[in-house]
Order: C-alpha cells, then sequence, then structure tokens
C-alpha cells in the first residue's frame, strides 16, 4: 500500500477554531519513493485572529496570509480533491493523529464534507512520533533521541531529524517537515523493521481488534508529560461506548480484583496507576507481541509462565469482564451528563453525531452548484450544523449572495467573538495584543529586528480586522 506524508501549518493550536495556512503532502510508494507531492498555502479566512506565536513558528509573512490567491474553502477543495486521486493509502505524519489530522477532519467538517478521510473508503493512518517514542522503549540504539535544555529526550521533528543526520530540509514548512518524516520512517523501517512492520498491522480498528483478539498477551506504550511508559497487558474487553480496547496490566494479578464487589473494583480502577489500560485502537497504537517482554524492565520480577497464567484468568473470567462494563458504562454515562450542560458551538460537535444520507446528499448537491444556488439549497439541510456551516462558507466565498440580514448577523456573531475580554477557547483581538507585547519584550531583548518587524505587521493585520468589525 502507498503511504500520504502529510503537515500542516496553522494559525494556531485550537483545531475547532484555527485553521490550516500551509498544506504540504508526499505520495510515496512502500519503498518510501516519491510518487508525486501536493502544497499549498491560504489565506485567512474572516474573523479568524492568527497566534502570533505561531505564525513566528511557521514562518509565514502578513502577505502569506492576506494575499495567498487560494481561499481556505479552496485549498480544502484541492488538498481533498488530490488526496482522491491518489487512491488507497496510509495517511502518515509527525504528531498528526493528536494534531493536524484534527484539523484535516474539522476543515473537511465545516467545508460540508466527509470529515473521516483517512480511516474510510479502505485508507489507513499512522503517527510516525508514537513509533518512534515506542521504538526508542524497544530498540533505544536504533535512533538516536537527542536531550532538550533540561537534559530530557527531546521528540521534536526539527530537533530528531537533524540528530540522526537528516539535515536537507526546511522545518516548520509543511513539505519541509512532510519530507523529513518520510526520511525519518525509511530509518526505523531499516533499523528497526519489526516495530515499522508491528506500526502498520494497527493502521485501522479492524486490524488492531484482531492482532488484540489473537494474542493472549502483548504489549503496549502510553506516553505520560512527555515520557514513553510500556505495559505488558492482556485484552479483557472493549468499552460499552467509545469502543477502545479495555486490557488488563499484567504487573497486578488478577486473583485480587476478580471477585470483589462492583463498588470496590470501582474504586481501584480509578486508583493509579490504573489496572486497567485503555488501548485506543482506532488511534494506531504501537502494540508489540509477547517476544518483546523482555525488553521491558518493569517486569522482569514476573516469570513469563505467571504473565499467562494471570491471562488465562483474565479470559476466562465472563463475569469479571460484564462487572468492568458496567463500571465502564457507568463513568461514560455520568460524564456525557457533564458535558451536556456545558455550552457547545458547532464547530464543536463533529463527534457529536454523524450526518444521515439525507445530509450526505444535500452536502453533494451543495457542492455540485453554482455559489448563486448554494443559498436556496443550504435551506435543504435539516441539521442546523450543516444549515450553519453552509451559510458560513457562501459568507467566506460570495458574502455578496447572502440575504442582508443573514450577511449581517454573521458579522456580528464573529465581532462578538473576536472583541471578547474573557479568555475564550478561540483567539480574540485584546489575546493578539497582548501576546504582540510579550513577544516584542522578549525580541527587543534579543534585538531582532526581522522577528520585530513581523509582529509590528501582524499588529497592523490585527489592527486592520479590528476597523473591519468594530462597527458592525
Amino acid at each position: 500500500m502507498n503511504y500520504i506524508f502529510y503537515d500542516f501549518e496553522t494559525t494556531g493550536r485550537e483545531s475547532n477554531w484555527d485553521q490550516i495556512i500551509q498544506v504540504g503532502a508526499v505520495l510515496t510508494n512502500s519503498n518510501f519513493q516519491e510518487i508525486d507531492r501536493f502544497e499549498a498555502r491560504c489565506s485567512l479566512r474572516p474573523g479568524i485572529i492568527p497566534y502570533p506565536q505561531a505564525i513566528l513558528v511557521n514562518k509565514s509573512t502578513v502577505e502569506d496570509l492576506t494575499d495567498t490567491n487560494l481561499s481556505h474553502f479552496s485549498l480544502i477543495e484541492l488538498m481533498l480533491k488530490k488526496f482522491k486521486s491518489w487512491g488507497i493509502a496510509i495517511y502518515i505524519g509527525y504528531n498528526t493523529i493528536s494534531f493536524d489530522e484534527e484539523f484535516l477532519r474539522k476543515s473537511l467538517f465545516k467545508s460540508l464534507y466527509d470529515p473521516y478521510l483517512t480511516i474510510n473508503n479502505g485508507n489507513k493512518r499512522a503517527d510516525l512520533l508514537n513509533i518512534i517514542r515506542a521504538n526508542h522503549v524497544y530498540y533505544p540504539d536504533s535512533i538516536k533521541i537527542p536531550l532538550n535544555d533540561k537534559g530530557k529526550l527531546s521528540f521534536k521533528l526539527d530537533q530528531i531529524a537533524p540528530f540522526n543526520g537528516i539535515n536537507d530540509f526546511s522545518a516548520h514548512d509543511a513539505i519541509g517537515d512532510s519530507i523529513a518524516t518520510i526520511k525519518l520512517a525509511a530509518l526505523i523501517n531499516q533499523t528497526s523493521p519489526k516495530l515499522w512492520e508491528a506500526s502498520l498491522i494497527t493502521t485501522n480498528r479492524e486490524d488492531t481488534n484482531i492482532f488484540m483478539k489473537g494474542n493472549k498477551i502483548f504489549c503496549t506504550t502510553e506516553t505520560f508529560y512527555g515520557k514513553t511508559v510500556p505495559f505488558v497487558v492482556s485484552l479483557l474487553c472493549f468499552h460499552p461506548i467509545y469502543k477502545w480496547a479495555q486490557c488488563f496490566d499484567l504487573k497486578n494479578d488478577p486473583e485480587d480484583y476478580i471477585n470483589i464487589t462492583q463498588e470496590s473494583l470501582a474504586h481501584f480502577m480509578s486508583k493509579s496507576p490504573k489496572i486497567i489500560r485503555s488501548v485506543r485502537n482506532n488511534k494506531s497504537p504501537i502494540i508489540m507481541d509477547s517476544d518483546h517482554i523482555s525488553k521491558i524492565n518493569e517486569y522482569k520480577h514476573i516469570s513469563e509462565q505467571e504473565l499467562f497464567k494471570r491471562a488465562k484468568i483474565i479470559s476466562s473470567n465472563v463475569e469479571f469482564k460484564q462487572t468492568v462494563e458496567k463500571i465502564l458504562e457507568k463513568q461514560a454515562s455520568e460524564k456525557e451528563e457533564f458535558v451536556s450542560q456545558e455550552d457547545i458551538n458547532y464547530e464543536e460537535t463533529i463527534y457529536h453525531s454523524f450526518s444521515n444520507n439525507y445530509e450526505k446528499i444535500v452536502m453533494e448537491e451543495f457542492h455540485l452548484s453554482s455559489w448563486r444556488e448554494k443559498f436556496k439549497i443550504a435551506n435543504k439541510f435539516k441539521d442546523e450544523r450543516n444549515y450553519y456551516f453552509a451559510e458560513r462558507l457562501i459568507y467566506e466565498e460570495k458574502p455578496s449572495l447572502l440575504p442582508k440580514e443573514i450577511f449581517n448577523n454573521i458579522n456580528r456573531h464573529i465581532a462578538k467573538q473576536i472583541f471578547s475580554s474573557n479568555n475564550e477557547k478561540w483567539n480574540t483581538i485584546p489575546k493578539a495584543y497582548k501576546e504582540i507585547d510579550d513577544l516584542r519584550d522578549k525580541y527587543e531583548e534579543e534585538k531582532n529586528e526581522d522577528t520585530l518587524d513581523l509582529l509590528n505587521n501582524l499588529n497592523n493585520l490585527i489592527e486592520d480586522i479590528e476597523k473591519k468589525y468594530q462597527d458592525v
């Protein structure tokens, strides 16, 4: 299967509210040989206040943000068309599952496209950051990991790539980071082929579940505050709501838990370290077979015979499994009740519900029609979210086609958000000005004139946005 290595540069870190401003993607075969590539930039969406620090990191200029020919929606359409033309593939990036893919999904969602591109229609996904972290646990000598200023391991792409002799790329540039990711992936495949092979087995939920069901014992890893910790576990059940694999940590003796009350078990399940580890089988976890147990120091005091004995107790005790499922269902219900009382914006609802077939048909009709026809088609949506996103797309692309009342309502909505003095989930004008002032103090001390010029230009950009919306 081919690979699609990709990376985004964005206006900030909030995938619900910030936006993609640059896409870099490279299609390769399974030997990491380039077949095709895609690179594009877009301008700021109306009402988006970029985080100044993010713009400094990805080295964008104000001209990049304002004078680029492509709009955000046009970029999403162009990118989607290119990705689909490349056919079925495994999508791979560096920290993509936690970051870039969230931007991909939510950009597609708000553009009225199927957001689950990388897991539908035969596509799969992997994350090289997770692979490298696991690789350091099992094969610590194959990839060199640099130390940061505090003497701790640094898994940042712009540091780890040069530390392993990969220098011919432009860091914090979408296509540059994609190229560095390809070369690191090829290096892992060369130096730790068993781990690379294992990482490909879990690139979708179904294959991950098959592996876990077929292995009484396996090794998995979790990362806490930058430290990756390995566990030897046995599959117990799947979460009754979220469908994540629930695995018993074999560091513990199941005999201590299988006959206690549900209340007592719930108490022990809430304690740390957890006796039951949640393996997110839909997020390409790195799972190694039992041959790798010997590489994990934390379990060396337990014989392999004892580990398999504990796994057998887990797999044969149906009542224990059912009790765990009841506890998990109750916890999820309580959490859902809490979340449902929060104020949720449409931009934050991607995982709340899926669009039905009727909505998908209207979406397709919306995209196939001319801009003049889109408003009429938007009225066919029964899901309020989709109608809201359709209005916003027309506002961003062809605002003159909207009825004046709707246009004014959107203007007022944007103004209310960006002028807010509260600590909002999105960036606001007051927050942006403060960040610029703080950054100026830092770079004036360093006498970095180029960065100070960029900050002044960003300040002017924020002022222009302020003027545009201050009287709406």
